[in-house]
């Protein structure tokens, strides 16, 4: 889901986990996000208000705000960005997906009554 993020947009931890569905919180998807494989756009996730919380981890504390300032991502003085103009709102089923998963699903009909 975070690869389909378009350079320049965003989308917030609540909002991925949101659409992950049961199971998945936003601090979740930041544990995701800080041990995710090397070529996965993390820096396109940011919290609830628009700003960068990278903070505590071990990079320049400001690594997250400067590769989206990159990709034309602009940042008020208090480090936030105007998420109605960069949010990226994916396109979605009209319901969820039961069972939504970071894997994919194995497919198995093995003890499934039709």
């Amino acid at each position: 889901m975070v690869r389909r993020i378009p350079s320049g947009r965003v989308m917030t931890y609540g909002q991925i986990a949101e659409l992950l569905g049961d199971g998945y919180t936003p601090r979740t998807v930041g544990f995701c996000m800080h041990s995710s494989p090397d070529g996965t756009p993390w820096h396109r996730v940011v919290n609830a208000q628009g700003g960068c919380s990278t903070g505590n981890i071990v990079l320049p504390h400001d690594k997250q705000q400067r590769l989206l300032e990159l990709e034309g991502v602009v940042f008020d003085k208090n480090a936030r960005c105007d998420l109605q103009q960069f949010l990226f709102i994916p396109k979605t089923r009209s319901q969820k997906p039961r069972g939504a998963s970071l894997y994919k699903p194995k497919n198995s009909t093995r003890g499934e009554k039709r």
